[in-house]
C-alpha cells in the first residue's frame, strides 16, 4: 500500500451526538455524515481531559495530560513549542506537513515545530474578521472564520506536491467567541458568544432538542453526587453567572445556534471531499473526524460545561473513511482514545510509534471488529482558578467497558463523595452505586485498575 494522506478535521467543544450522523435530532450535516457512511463510526471513542488544551496536546502527542505536562487552559507557551507531536515523525518519513486553525496550547499563534504550512491565531481567535498566522507572520482578513478556514485548507489541498500530505485541520467553531487571558479566565463577546454568519442565523429556528432523562436540577444532581453541592453553591454567584448568561447557557437557544455553527464546517467538509476526489486522492487519504472535549446540554445539572468524566463530557463523535482499510457504512464499538490517532497515523505512514506514545493504534480495530485495543482508560482533571466554582474538582477515573468509578481528589479524605455507574445497567449515570456493599468487590477491582492506570500515564 503506497503512502496514504492523513487528514484530521477537530470541532471544538463538539458532542458525540452534534452532528447528523451521531443521531442529533435536527442538524443537517450530509459532509460529515458521508465520512461516516463510507467508514466506520467508533460509537465508544472519549477524550481523557475533557477540555480544550490538554485534550488537544494528548491528540497531537499521543499522551495522557499527566505525562505531557498541559493540565488546563492556561498559556503554558513554552511548553506546547516542546510537544513530541506526531507531525514531527511524519516530516521524518517523508511527509508534508500542515497546521490550519486553532492551535490553543499555549496561547500565542506562532509555528510550532512538526509543520511546513502554519496558520492559525492568538488564543481562542475571532469569529468575524480574525487576524491569522501564516508561517509566522500575521495578517488580518475579513468574514466569517470558518469560510477562512475552508478557503485555507482547500487553497493546501490544491496545492502541487510530490509528497504525501498530513493535514491537521482545526475550527474554532462550534466555540463561542471569547477572549482568554493567561490565566484562563474567558470573557464572553458582547454579541452574545455563537456568532453566525448572516446566511445560517436563523437556521433550525423554533427547533428543539429534547430533554433526557439526566437533564436533571442541580437540587437533584446533589442528593446522588454530593461532591457538587459547594460547586453549584458557588455557580449562583456573580462571576459565574456573567459567563453563563453571555453564553445563554442551559437554553434551547445556546443548542440551536451551536448546530447552526455547524452548517459552514460542514460545507467545508463538502469542499474538502470534492478537493481530493477532483485530484483522484479520496480513498488514499485515511480521514478522521472529531471533537476536542464533549459538552453538557443540561445533563447532571451541568452547561456550560465539558471538564467532566460523565459521558457528555468525555465521548466524542468519531469518524474515519479509509477505503483500503475501512469497509463503508461500519461501527466499532471498542473503547478508543483520542490518544489513538497519533500512533495509527505513524503506523499508516510506515513508521513505529515511539515509546513515549501512550495511545493504541486503531489499525486492527480499521480491519475487524473482533479487534480491541484496551480494557480501560484514564480521564483527569485538575481544577482551574480560571473558574472559581470548580475549585476543589480535581479527579481521576476509569471507564471500562462497563463500570466508570470517579475518585474525587481533595474533595474528602477517604473517597466518601467518589462515584461509581454501571454503565450497561445505568447509561444515563442516576444510580452512584460507590456506597452500595453489593457492589464493593468492583469498586474495590476499579480502585486498583485506577492506580494503576495513574502510574502508567506518569511513566512510573
Amino acid at each position: 500500500m503506497r503512502k496514504p494522506n492523513l487528514l484530521v478535521i477537530l470541532v471544538d467543544d463538539l458532542r458525540h451526538d452534534e452532528f447528523g450522523a451521531g443521531g442529533h435530532p435536527y442538524m443537517l450535516t450530509p459532509n460529515i455524515d458521508r465520512i461516516a457512511h463510507e467508514g466506520a463510526m467508533f460509537t465508544r471513542a472519549f477524550h481523557t481531559t475533557p477540555i480544550c488544551s490538554p485534550n488537544r496536546a494528548s491528540i497531537v502527542s499521543g499522551q495522557y495530560a499527566s505525562r505531557h505536562g498541559i493540565i488546563d487552559n492556561v498559556a503554558r507557551d513554552a511548553m506546547s513549542h516542546r510537544l513530541p507531536n506526531y507531525h514531527l515523525e511524519l516530516q521524518r518519513l517523508g511527509y508534508e506537513t500542515a497546521h490550519i486553525g486553532k492551535w490553543h496550547m499555549g496561547n500565542d499563534g506562532m509555528p510550532r515545530p512538526g509543520y511546513d504550512t502554519w496558520v492559525s491565531y492568538d488564543g481562542h481567535g475571532k469569529l468575524m474578521d480574525p487576524t491569522l498566522n501564516h508561517d509566522g507572520k500575521y495578517k488580518s482578513h475579513k468574514g466569517y472564520i470558518t469560510d477562512i478556514m475552508n478557503d485555507l485548507a482547500v487553497g493546501f489541498l490544491e496545492k502541487k506536491r510530490t509528497k504525501p500530505f498530513s493535514l491537521f485541520f482545526a475550527h474554532k467553531a462550534v466555540h463561542p467567541d471569547a477572549e482568554q487571558a493567561a490565566d484562563g479566565t474567558l470573557n464572553i463577546s458582547a454579541q452574545g458568544g455563537y456568532v453566525l454568519p448572516p446566511r445560517h442565523e436563523n437556521l433550525y429556528k423554533g427547533k428543539r432538542f429534547p430533554k433526557s432523562p439526566n437533564m436533571l436540577t442541580p437540587a437533584e444532581v446533589v442528593k446522588m453526587k454530593p461532591a457538587w453541592k459547594e460547586c453549584f453553591d458557588l455557580k449562583r454567584g456573580k462571576p459565574a453567572r456573567k459567563v453563563l448568561d453571555a453564553l445563554q447557557a442551559g437554553t434551547q437557544e445556546e443548542i440551536r445556534r451551536r448546530a447552526a455553527m455547524m452548517a459552514s464546517v460542514d460545507e467545508g467538509v463538502g469542499r474538502l471531499l470534492a478537493t481530493l476526489e477532483a485530484q483522484g486522492q479520496l480513498d488514499n487519504t485515511c480521514i478522521v473526524f472529531l471533537g476536542d472535549n464533549g459538552y453538557f446540554f443540561g445533563e447532571h445539572g451541568l452547561g456550560p460545561e465539558r471538564r467532566f468524566a460523565y459521558e457528555d463530557g468525555i465521548r466524542s463523535p468519531f469518524c474515519v473513511r479509509f477505503p483500503p482499510l475501512v469497509k463503508a457504512g461500519i461501527t466499532r464499538d471498542a473503547l478508543v482514545i483520542c490518544q489513538d490517532i497519533a500512533p495509527t497515523f505513524i503506523e499508516l505512514a510506515g513508521g513505529k510509534p515511539g515509546p513515549q506514545i501512550q495511545g493504541k493504534s486503531m489499525l486492527p480495530l480499521f480491519r475487524s471488529a473482533r479487534g480491541k485495543t484496551r480494557e480501560s482508560f484514564l480521564v483527569e482533571y485538575w481544577a482551574e482558578n480560571a473558574m472559581p466554582w470548580l475549585v476543589g474538582m480535581t479527579y481521576k477515573a476509569v471507564r471500562t467497558d462497563r463500570y466508570k468509578y470517579i475518585h474525587w481528589v481533595n474533595r474528602a479524605r477517604n473517597g466518601e463523595l467518589d462515584e461509581l455507574y454501571d454503565l450497561e445497567k445505568d447509561p444515563w449515570e442516576l444510580k452512584n452505586l460507590a456506597g452500595a456493599a453489593k457492589y464493593a468487590p468492583v469498586k474495590a477491582k476499579l480502585q486498583k485498575k485506577l492506580r494503576g492506570l495513574v502510574a502508567e500515564a506518569l511513566g512510573l
